[in-house]
């Protein structure tokens, strides 16, 4: 094998996960190793992560270099990415929470990956924040695609038994099997309100009690939205009578996230919509005032801490000539070299030790695979457990 192993990681459902080197290039890779069953074969879970992964190269997406494949094991070869986005609010939150032009970045970087998938027509089904990593540069990347798949026209009939309890959407709580990229926006909008508060907007014990959680909050809907997600869910239509919910009124956002701004509120209320078809599109989502307007500093972190995030608004899907002054040096290649060395020197390091990311990144295109990497910054590998 091209890859020597380092140190075991952490254990997933049906994977071990190992910190690697490669013999070639010496980056450092994560090594995601599935032994195989000699009757059962390749879990189904494998197969859909390899063929999904292998199509889905974008800079918010957790690269997939490398397949081995041997009689007894299947090692799949990742980029390799510090520390999930749980870890990270633990670490530099106050109280997990996160101050508000981070929250902003890896919102934003979330959105795109997230977009991304759907242009392409696949579902992730399973995000958290333990799914989402967080490399040293401060780029956010979706992973585990364990539960991904593909979905076309027609609407295909897929489980509802998907998504992180916490994470999942009523329509799927109610036994939806015809969901679609709304599942994945709503939790989206649960990782958006975490990442403000720290802790999880709705944490029920089962799905019954998780949409009661969400209806305290969100309202209980009008009967008919209800009797229209249970049709779909492809059921016996003389089963029994539907269930009655209690009928909670609506509590406004910004009393239950009092540090959101008016704009972070409003997305809020945008994706996490109780009925999926008014529930806002990824892409849409992109080009909301929360990202085009307005500006948050980034702080600079203490010598040792991972770099500020890269991303700057508005987003790159402007127009020529949209942009304001300030933001327009974002994009030029010498100015932006010009404050990565300003931001070096001030915590005393080297260009060699911490490469400035190429501005083909910042445009959404893939990361080249020869990274350098400091090992001051190595943490444990999210084993992305469910």
């Amino acid at each position: 094998m091209n890859y020597v192993q380092l140190e075991k990681l952490g254990e997933g459902t049906y994977a071990t996960v190992y910190k690697g080197r490669s013999r070639t290039t010496n980056e450092i890779v994560a090594l995601k190793e599935i032994h195989l069953d000699a009757e059962e074969g390749t879990p189904s879970t494998a197969i859909r992560e390899i063929s999904l992964m292998k199509e889905l190269k974008h800079v918010n997406i957790v690269r997939l270099y490398d397949v081995i494949h041997t009689e007894t094991k299947l090692v799949l070869i990742f980029e390799y990415c510090e520390r999930d986005l749980k870890k990270y609010m633990d670490a530099h939150g106050d109280r997990g929470a996160l101050d508000p032009s981070t929250v902003r970045s890896f919102m934003y970087q979330l959105l795109k990956g997230t977009a991304f998938c759907h242009e392409n027509r696949v579902l992730h089904r399973d995000l958290k924040p333990q799914n989402l990593l967080i490399n040293r540069k401060g780029e956010l990347k979706l992973g585990d695609f364990g539960l991904a798949r593909a979905f076309g026209v027609p609407v295909n009939t897929f489980s509802n038994e998907v998504v992180t309890l916490w994470y999942r959407a009523p329509d799927v709580l109610l036994g939806s099997r015809t969901y679609s990229t709304s599942i994945d926006v709503w939790s989206c909008g649960c990782i958006f309100a975490e990442m403000i508060t720290g802790v999880p907007l709705f944490r029920g014990r089962d799905n019954q009690d998780q949409l009661l959680h969400i209806m305290r909050i969100i309202g209980t809907p009008d009967d008919r939205v209800i009797r229209k997600i249970i049709s779909e869910s492809k059921a016996d239509s003389n089963q029994a009578p539907q269930k009655q919910y209690p009928r909670y009124p609506k509590i406004p956002f910004q009393q239950v996230i009092p540090k959101a701004t008016p704009q972070a509120i409003d997305l809020l209320e945008r994706l996490l919509q109780f009925d999926p078809a008014k529930r806002i599109s990824a892409a849409e989502a992109l080009n909301h005032p929360y990202f085009t307007t307005g500006s948050v500093p980034y702080p600079i972190p203490p010598a040792g801490a991972m770099a500020p995030p890269t991303y700057t608004y508005p987003h790159p899907h402007q127009q020529p000539g949209q942009q304001p002054p300030q933001q327009q040096q974002a994009h030029d290649p010498q100015a932006q070299a010009q404050a990565h060395a300003a931001y070096l020197a001030q915590q005393g390091m080297t260009q060699n030790m911490y490469p400035a990311p190429a501005p083909a990144q910042a445009q959404g295109m893939t990361i080249p695979q020869q990274h350098q990497f400091m090992p001051q910054y190595a943490q444990q590998y999210p084993a992305g457990t469910r």
